[in-house]
């Protein structure tokens, strides 16, 4: 398709998005999207120019995100739980020329150059007009690196278009489809498939804010829609699990969708045999990255196999590669390599970072993802990690550890720390840190080193366990050992 929202180019009454209990139509949405593009444009901005926008899942939010679109605007996600220091590292590196919230989220007094639009854009009757998919950026993402700052993602239009045709064909995804999710709309999950996907084929997204078991089967049984989709995390399906298997009701809303899927982490053996038994039917997982979008995803036309995220995705090329690059041409599910994809739906680089870009990038367009899988006889791959310790996947967000130990490595008492993560049944991995205390620089309570970091950065990022240690182990060279930490 050459546009990338065909449905509202010339939109109708037909559902488009609900959030919690507020429907949108597809006219709603567009002439919503509409008055922020002429409020963007009234403004000064210009194409190309970078607009933040405070990730509140609301219609306004989606309708903001489309406006910018419409102007030639780059939206810049800003998480709502974001912390001070990662703020003014994402405003300083992005340097964006406004930010919108309908939330009323305020602005940083001490952040230059970036102004609140906190007025909510009533919806009116209106064409988006055209959005061709083209290599303009849409979308700068910020994801945490192991080292170091989160650095932000350049996603096109094309990138997006192509992938989620890609996903289209896989899922067998149309516009009777309306997705039901709980994920936050900073990430690819949430924002890319969750509401671009349905944009896309001209289905619906419906929204619920706050994931509750009760809040997703309402969703899944709600009159309005045809047939549904349920993406997830494995966190969630965790707790889904739990509670269906007290609630027979519950138990009926998790056989409504025409597929349940999976992605951000792997979905473990235990939780795919507990879905399984409670209804009956498999989780489809996937598997990609926020560089490359989907890279893999079990077809619709196939039952799932627990621990395999299935083949690439149609144009996508994937090759698994040893320690020197030399290319594994094993389908045995034995022989492990890292991970290398080639597809048009690889970001067109880190802002700001050529040096960051061309360590995962080569040339010839292939991107090294840093995970480890085995690749089986038709050719689904299963994911085994990655090469470091140092990317923690925690309740379906991929947290750096690099960052949380600069964070802690802040706080007066703490001479040394090690930040890796331990398995946990109910978020996947947990964070731990290992804290090697300052002479002299006693701790009340290890909870003071928890809120310590969940102040400065996402809660999310705060260990939930702190270990004080009297040193950390070492290897010859004065490295840390984290693998012993991981086995401790």
């Amino acid at each position: 398709m050459p546009e990338l929202f065909p449905r509202l180019v010339s939109p109708e009454s037909r559902l488009a998005l609900v959030v919690g209990d507020e429907p949108w139509t597809y006219r709603e949405l567009a002439g919503a999207a509409l008055r922020h593009a002429d409020r963007v444009e009234g403004s000064g901005v210009r194409p190309g120019d970078r607009i933040a926008v405070w990730a509140h899942p609301t219609p306004s939010t989606a309708a903001a995100i489309l406006g910018n679109m419409t102007a030639g605007a780059v939206t810049v996600l800003l998480s709502p739980k974001l912390g001070t220091q990662e703020l003014a590292h994402i405003v300083h590196d992005a340097s964006p020329r406004l930010a919108f919230s309908d939330s009323g989220h305020p602005t940083p007094h001490d952040v230059e150059g970036i102004v609140c639009l906190r007025e909510r854009y009533d919806a009116h009757a209106g064409s988006l007009g055209s959005l061709i998919v083209d290599d303009n950026a849409a979308l700068i993402l910020y994801t945490s690196g192991t080292t170091g700052p989160p650095k932000g993602a350049v996603i096109t239009r094309r990138n997006i278009a192509t992938n989620l045709d890609a996903l289209n064909k896989t899922w067998e995804w149309t516009d009777r489809d309306t997705v039901v999710h709980s994920l936050p709309w900073i990430h690819v999950h949430g924002l890319v498939l969750g509401l671009f996907g349905s944009l896309r084929v001209g289905g619906a997204l419906h929204h619920v804010p706050r994931f509750t078991p009760r809040g997703v089967a309402a969703a899944l049984t709600d009159p309005r829609h045809e047939q549904t989709l349920l993406f997830a995390v494995p966190t969630m399906y965790h707790r889904l699990a739990e509670a269906a298997e007290s609630d027979a009701a519950l138990v009926e809303a998790l056989r409504r969708p025409r597929l349940l899927i999976s992605g951000s982490a792997g979905l473990s053996l235990r939780e795919h045999g507990r879905i399984h038994r409670l209804t009956g039917r498999g989780v489809h997982e996937r598997y990609g990255l926020t560089e490359t979008l989907i890279n893999c995803g079990v077809p619709a036309s196939r039952a799932p196999t627990p621990g395999f995220v299935g083949p690439p995705l149609p144009g996508v090329e994937l090759i698994l590669v040893d320690d020197e690059r030399g290319r594994i041409d094993a389908h045995d599910d034995e022989a492990i390599g890292e991970i290398v994809v080639r597809s048009p739906s690889v970001f067109a680089g880190y802002l700001n970072r050529p040096d960051a870009t061309a360590e995962v990038l080569d040339e010839e367009g292939w991107f090294y993802t840093g995970d480890l899988a085995t690749r089986a006889e038709d050719g689904s791959i299963r994911i085994l990690g990655r090469r470091s310790t140092d990317l923690i996947k925690t309740g379906g967000y991929r947290v750096g550890a690099g960052e949380i130990e600069a964070c802690l490595l802040d706080h007066p008492a703490v001479a040394e720390v090690a930040v890796v993560g331990a398995p946990d049944d109910d978020l996947g991995q947990r964070i731990v840190a290992f804290v090697v205390v300052r002479s002299g620089g006693g701790i009340d309570h290890t909870r003071s080193l928890i809120d310590f970091v969940a102040e400065r950065l996402s809660p999310h990022k705060r260990p939930r366990d702190i270990r004080l240690v009297r040193q950390l182990p070492r290897n010859a060279m004065g490295k840390v050992q984290k693998k012993q930490l991981v086995d401790v």
